[in-house]
């Protein structure tokens, strides 16, 4: 008994290791519970002002409603069989997420206005949770819009999957291409740190992210070099991901799959939110 009982207790060796995983795995509960605290924090401010997301869902329909019904007249662009509208949706979706979370870097300025980015600073929790939950936050704000797009998009009869697989693959593209454009947003609002300068760089950068990417039209009807450029734009990763999900009768084949749109998105966000840690002490100077 006495044997069994030694045998079942870590060597000398394996002592270490099993303090090492230990401590390792509090560091990651701790960073997940502050980053989800943060990202709360954010989600909460939607009480205060609701009338933020129902004024940024007039523009998504106008899109559908206007462009989306006359382009649909005019068959100028081909979508390889799929009606104009089924193939519009999720671009314009993808489009709401990015103006909804390409300003979310503003708040940070109001903070720093308000005193409050000090506070973070002064605190225990790390930059990047910081960082991740402001991310997370608009994240969440973004599934308002994708919920005011599908509504639309079913009441406009259009064709796509509702079932529970694809609302879930929805929710994961929609919070992480709304996490990568927050992250840049964020980066922008360091480095501008006022927010008359934050809202123009901003109105700057959405359209030509917007235009340079595969939301209201294939790539494979732009000139080369923007096809280049559509490549790297992280918006084309996010809507070629959504028609996937959403279209399963779309076959393009400039379509890169989901693994692929899941890898860069992740990629993305992950430099991006090393970036804004490093950043981020600078809005409080």
């Amino acid at each position: 008994m006495r044997l069994r009982q030694l045998d079942a207790q870590p060597s000398g060796l394996d002592r270490p290791r099993a303090s090492a995983a230990a401590a390792v795995l509090r560091s990651l509960t701790a960073f997940v519970s502050k980053t989800l605290a943060i990202a709360d924090m954010e989600v909460r401010k939607l009480r205060h002002d609701p009338t933020e997301l129902a004024t940024r869902a007039i523009q998504p329909a106008l899109w559908l409603l206007i462009f989306g019904q006359v382009m649909s007249r005019a068959h100028a662009i081909d979508t390889a069989g799929t009606p104009y509208l089924d193939f519009l949706t999720p671009g314009i979706l993808a489009q709401s997420v990015l103006f909804i979370a390409i300003f979310n870097g503003i708040s940070i300025i109001w903070e720093r206005d308000l005193g409050i980015v000090h506070k973070f600073l002064a605190s225990p929790t790390p930059r990047a949770a910081l960082v991740m939950g402001k991310a997370l936050g608009g994240g969440v704000r973004a599934l308002v819009q994708a919920v005011v797009v599908m509504a639309l998009g079913l009441a406009m009869g259009v064709t796509v999957r509702y079932d529970a697989a694809a609302i879930g693959g929805l929710i994961v593209f929609v919070v992480l291409g709304a996490a990568v454009f927050s992250s840049f947003s964020l980066i922008i609002a360091c480095l501008v740190k006022t927010r008359e300068r934050f809202m123009g760089v901003g109105q700057l950068l959405t359209m030509p992210l917007f235009f340079a990417s595969n939301a209201i039209y294939p790539t494979a009807m732009m000139p080369h070099a923007l096809q280049v450029i559509s490549r790297l734009n992280p918006l084309t990763y996010q809507v070629d991901a959504l028609r996937i999900i959403l279209l399963p009768q779309f076959s393009a084949r400039q379509q890169f799959g989901l693994p692929m749109d899941f890898m860069v998105l992740s990629g993305a966000l992950v430099v991006l939110v090393a970036i804004s840690a490093r950043l981020y002490p600078h809005i409080a100077q």
